[in-house]
């Protein structure tokens, strides 16, 4: 029985205005840089390949946003935890030449 892979659709941008969530950079082959903000509880994630773009998942408690940070394997405890919530993808900031 062959089995077939499911295809999710692209995540559209949404068109409204970034809130400024500071990015640091992480040591990770999947991840470039996350940030958290605690008053709105949104972790920020963008990756180390594709157009740079900005996802925001929020109501992620702070001690996930801390167990993802620490964590062995980054990008696994991304896919593990992080991957499938809900979320809004932002354009990547514009580089300034």
């Amino acid at each position: 029985m062959q089995t077939t892979k499911k295809v999710t659709e692209p995540q559209p941008y949404t068109n409204e205005a970034r809130p400024p969530i500071e990015l640091l950079p992480v040591e990770s082959s999947q991840v470039k840089a996350v940030g958290y903000d605690e008053e709105t509880r949104t972790l920020a994630v963008t990756f180390a390949r594709g157009t740079g773009a900005i996802y925001h998942y929020p109501e992620v408690t702070r001690e996930t946003y801390e167990l993802f940070i620490n964590a062995e394997s980054i990008g696994t405890f991304f896919g593990k935890h992080i991957k499938a919530l809900p979320l809004k993808k932002y354009r990547a900031d514009p580089v300034e030449a």
